[in-house]
């Protein structure tokens, strides 16, 4: 059974930069690509001052730049980061500020995007979450993790061999391509889910013990965190969407919001999913009621049975236990074995009568 593990996250006052999370122990690293449709340079490991040597190269003006920094702990590197990029104060905070919802803003010709991505531990049943953020300036996109993940290795994979249309578009395609990434792990997540709650609408024909609505609530908990994630991008991606048609929004080209229109579908498939595996639980939850419902009249039910067919007899005992003395049974050499044979033949008639009406 899978549960997600909540992080603890600290107020931050206005003006105020400091990193929220729990990733505090390895050092931070950036890595940078340098690619066109001819080649590509990458860069591991790389200074900021490379970064900006890159950056300012006249030869490398229409190059498309990705840098992947590891790590938000070094609150200075990435306040220069974002003097680098030239852009405002609250955008580093919200960085920083990984408790923050999903969001999509574009000022001046920046465009930030920040999203929930989850985490499954492989030998943990923890799902932990993790914000991931976007910085998108002409040819230059930057990525900030709060620890080192293989989110976008076959993303790398495809620059280096150059598959597909990755290196003959720009910045803003290589966008889609991440959060793309990011939001096929919700897939797998809920697919893990859902082999839970299938085995949990088997068991609910079977099971009457409490901790069966115990689980079933730590899955609709887990689900409706999914959710939680899910909407904020929904919103981003449909305000993004809507920006097709401004002419001040440049940040994406015309021709590459069709594959953020396919974001936002797979946002409202994810939507569906969880609302479809939320419903599942809650029919588990009825066929388990029902169960314990159905169980409880078989008892009472054989209780009952038990009772009637008891009443007769106590009520022989109860007429030959009164102990008068002109009682002519009292007298007879056979008496007992005679009423013990009446009370037989009571029995077996009044489980005939029951048998025939089906009652059991």
């Amino acid at each position: 059974m899978r549960r997600i593990r909540y992080k603890e996250v600290r107020k931050v006052q206005p003006n105020y930069f400091e990193y929220t999370g729990i990733h505090n122990t390895d050092s931070v690293e950036m890595q940078l690509f340098v690619y066109d449709d001819l080649g590509y340079e990458e860069y591991k490991k790389v200074s900021l001052d490379r970064v900006r040597k890159e950056i300012e190269d006249p030869l490398q003006v229409e190059d498309v730049k990705w840098l992947n920094v590891h790590g938000l702990h070094d609150v200075k590197l990435i306040q220069d980061i974002g003097e680098l990029l030239n852009i405002q104060n609250f955008i580093v905070g919200d960085i920083l500020n990984v408790s923050r919802r999903t969001k999509m803003d574009e000022l001046d010709d920046v465009l930030f995007f920040s999203i929930k991505s989850i985490l499954q531990e492989e030998e943990s049943s923890v799902v932990r979450v993790e914000q991931i953020s976007f910085l998108l300036k002409d040819n230059l996109l930057v990525s900030f993790q709060e620890k080192k993940s293989d989110f976008f290795t076959h993303i790398r994979e495809r620059i280096k061999t150059h598959s597909g249309i990755v290196r003959k578009k720009k910045s803003d395609y290589l966008l889609y391509l991440l959060l793309d990434a990011v939001m096929e792990n919700f897939f797998i997540t809920i697919e893990s889910y859902e082999n839970g709650i299938e085995a949990l609408l088997i068991e609910a024909k079977n099971s009457y013990k409490s901790v069966f609505l115990e689980n079933i609530e730590k899955e609709r908990e887990n689900l409706n965190f999914l959710k939680r994630s899910i909407i904020p991008l929904r919103d981003a991606l449909f305000n993004l969407k809507t920006h097709q048609n401004d002419d001040g929004f440049d940040s994406i080209e015309k021709s590459n919001y069709a594959f953020f229109e396919r974001l936002y579908q797979k946002s409202l498939e994810l939507l569906e999913q969880i609302d479809y595996d939320l419903k599942s639980l809650d029919s588990a939850s009825n066929v388990f009621f029902s169960s314990q419902s159905q169980r409880m009249n078989q008892i009472m039910k054989t209780l009952t049975i038990f009772s009637v067919i008891f009443m007769p007899l106590t009520f022989i005992v109860g007429v030959y236990g009164m102990n008068f003395e002109n009682m002519p049974e009292l007298k007879m050499e056979n008496g007992y074995f005679v009423v013990l044979g009446v009370m037989f033949l009571t029995v077996l008639g009044m489980v005939y009568y029951f048998r025939k009406k089906h009652w059991f």
